[in-house]
């Protein structure tokens, strides 16, 4: 087995912001994400979707933010939960517009709007891109007594995957390798326990005919993010576990199976990751989340950095 190291640190203190202290963290959108494979951040391009409804994009030109004009723009009924940048630096967003899920596509300074995802009563938490002119989306969708988790692929037109089966299950991150190789992370809020019992992670494949759903390697806390290696193949899941909360938790993928692997440990309870990503051109990955699962003061950002 490789050894592995991990480096860790806090960015700076937070006041707001949600990463999913909820019971169901996918129900709280993630912090968007850039899929940019520049390591640069200098010259990274990136969009920020608001917070709020109708509020603005924001782009970083490697100096500082802009605001973006995009068709519909100030409309109140306009929302982004997430943002992914391809190698060929088109943007996807993805949110609601006029009462309907939707991806906002951007190329250069033009954007479109694209077609409705056609599932109703839904919610929309992650969009992330697989190659040029193919993206994945994961979040929720109604089944009548609760929410079932949701994966979409847009490569011109939607295809939509079958929900995966929970009681309350939302889908936080979603990889895929190939259309019969797909991944999806997210956190089941189940029934019954006490006021603020954390919700049990959700681990979920398909194989081009129908989800599997698989042992996280705990039963109470979350998964939240999930990464490909160089090869694109799915290989580090960051999660939360309830139980034991001395260091970070990690599943890794081993072979066909994953493991629980465990991050540094520190004096403070560890932190609630919320995202992992690989370090384009390296084997080594980054995570990003909080120094607690509660978003108010005097939480801090924090981010761990696992070299391979």
């Amino acid at each position: 087995m490789r050894r592995r190291r991990f480096v860790a640190g806090t960015v700076g203190t937070l006041g707001g912001l949600t990463l999913g202290s909820s019971p169901a963290p996918a129900r709280s959108p993630s912090p968007p994400s850039s899929s940019d494979p520049d390591p640069d951040p200098a010259r990274r391009t990136a969009v920020v979707p608001p917070r709020a409804e109708g509020g603005p994009l924001l782009r970083w030109d490697g100096i500082t933010w802009r605001e973006a004009a995009f068709p519909g723009r100030g409309e109140p009924d306009v929302r982004f939960t997430s943002v992914a940048v391809g190698p060929d630096r088109q943007v996807w967003v993805c949110g609601t517009r006029g009462g309907t899920l939707r991806l906002l596509h951007g190329k250069g300074r033009r954007w479109r709007w694209l077609e409705p995802l056609p599932v109703e009563s839904a919610n929309l938490y992650r969009v992330v891109v697989r190659r040029p002119g193919e993206v994945w989306v994961s979040g929720e969708q109604s089944n009548g007594g609760g929410w079932s988790g949701l994966v979409a692929r847009w490569d011109g037109a939607w295809t939509v995957l079958p929900a995966i089966a929970g009681l309350r299950l939302g889908i936080a991150d979603v990889h895929a390798a190939g259309p019969d190789d797909v991944w999806a992370v997210g956190t089941e809020a189940g029934i019954g326990g006490p006021p603020g019992r954390p919700g049990n992670p959700a681990l979920a494949h398909w194989d081009g005919k129908a989800w599997a759903r698989l042992e996280a390697g705990f039963t109470l806390g979350s998964l939240s993010g999930i990464a490909g290696d160089a090869r694109g193949r799915a290989a580090w899941i960051s999660g939360w576990n309830f139980r034991d909360q001395s260091s970070s938790t990690y599943l890794r993928r081993d072979g066909d199976a994953w493991t629980v692997v465990r991050g540094p440990a520190g004096a403070a309870t560890a932190p609630y990751l919320n995202d992992v990503a690989h370090v384009p051109g390296t084997t080594g990955f980054w995570s990003v989340g909080m120094t607690s699962p509660s978003p108010y003061p005097p939480t801090e950002a924090y981010t761990e950095r696992l070299l391979l």
